[in-house]
C-alpha cells in the first residue's frame, strides 16, 4: 500500500509502497536536469527518510523513459560562464554534493532504475546509490569537456564505485562524442542488471522489496561496512568491522532472522 501522508514536491515524485520508499526525478521537460529547487528537494527527502523507520529501502527513478537525469540544468549556467553558487580556489558550494543519498548520510539500501540517458551530473546518483539497474535503451556519458567544462567530481565518483579506470578516462575525454550503451555498462560491471523498459519497475520492485524484508538494522550496518571497506584499507576496515557488527546486531533482529529461518524456504532466483 502506498503511504497517505506523500509529500509534495516541484521538482519529485515520491511515494511508499510497503516498506519501500519510492522517488522519482519529476522534470520530463527538462529531461531531469537539476535545479537548486531539486538539489534542495532531494537532499530533504533523504534527511527525513534516513530517520523515518517505515522505510527499510528505496528506489531511485525518473518518470517517462527518455532520461534518468542529464546533469546541472544549463539555467544554473549564464552564457558568460559560472554558476549560481560563489566559489573561490579554496571552497565551493558544489550543488551536486546535496543529491546523493551516501552525502546525505543516508544508510538503507538504494536500489537505481536507470530509464534513457543519464550524464553529466548524473554520477552524483549513480556513484552513491547501492543497486544499478538499466533499461536496454539507457546510455550514459559525460559532456562536461564538449562543454568547456573539466569533468572532476563525476568521474572521480564513478572510478569509487567501481566504474574500470580505463572505462572512466574513455567516457570523460570523449565527452559528448561516445555513449556507453546499457549491455557495455553491464559488460564492465557498472549495471547489475538490463531490462526491457516495460520490465524495469517490476526489477526494481523485486529487490527493493527483498531487501526491505530483512531486519533493518543489519542491513545498515552490512551496508556501511562494504562502503566503509571502499575507502579503507584492508586493516582498517577489518577493525571497524568489529563497531558495526555491533551496532547492527540485536535481540530483536536476531528473533526476526529466526522467524525466517523457521519459515518456509525462499526460493533463489539464478541471475
Amino acid at each position: 500500500m502506498a503511504s497517505t501522508d506523500t509529500p509534495e514536491f516541484e521538482t519529485l515524485r515520491y511515494e511508499q509502497r510497503g516498506a519501500v520508499g519510492w522517488i522519482w526525478l519529476d522534470r520530463p521537460d527538462r529531461y531531469h536536469a537539476f535545479n537548486k529547487v531539486m538539489c534542495d528537494e532531494l537532499s530533504g527527502l533523504w534527511r527525513t527518510l534516513r530517520t523515518d523507520d517505515s522505510v527499510r529501502s528505496v528506489v531511485l527513478s525518473a518518470t517517462g523513459d527518455k532520461a534518468f537525469c542529464t546533469g546541472i540544468d544549463r539555467d544554473f549556467v549564464p552564457a558568460e560562464g559560472g554558476v549560481e553558487y560563489e566559489f573561490t580556489p579554496y571552497t565551493y558550494d558544489d550543488p551536486g554534493k546535496l543529491l546523493g543519498p551516501k552525502a546525505n548520510d543516508f544508510w538503507k539500501p538504494v536500489v537505481c532504475a536507470v530509464n534513457g540517458m543519464a550524464c553529466g551530473g548524473a554520477f552524483y546518483l549513480l556513484g552513491e546509490v547501492d543497486i544499478l539497474i538499466a533499461a536496454d535503451h539507457a546510455t550514459f556519458f559525460d559532456p562536461h569537456v564538449t562543454y568547456g567544462m573539466p569533468a572532476v567530481y563525476e568521474p572521480l565518483l564513478m572510478m569509487h564505485r567501481g566504474m574500470p579506470f580505463g572505462e572512466v578516462l574513455r567516457m570523460t575525454l570523449l565527452g559528448n562524442h561516445e555513449r556507453l550503451s546499457a549491455a557495455r555498462a553491464l559488460e564492465i560491471g557498472l549495471l547489475s542488471e538490463v531490462c526491457a523498459s516495460d520490465q524495469l519497475e517490476e526489477q526494481a520492485a523485486w529487490l527493493a522489496d527483498t531487501i526491505a524484508a530483512a531486519p533493518a538494522g543489519p542491513m545498515q550496518a552490512t551496508l556501511r561496512t562494504l562502503w566503509a571497506g571502499r575507502e579503507l584499507s584492508r586493516g582498517q576496515a577489518l577493525d571497524l568491522g568489529n563497531t558495526f557488527l555491533n551496532l547492527g546486531m540485536s535481540a530483536e533482529s536476531m528473533a526476526e532472522g529466526q522467524k525466517v529461518f523457521q519459515g518456509e524456504r525462499a526460493k533463489p532466483r539464478i541471475r
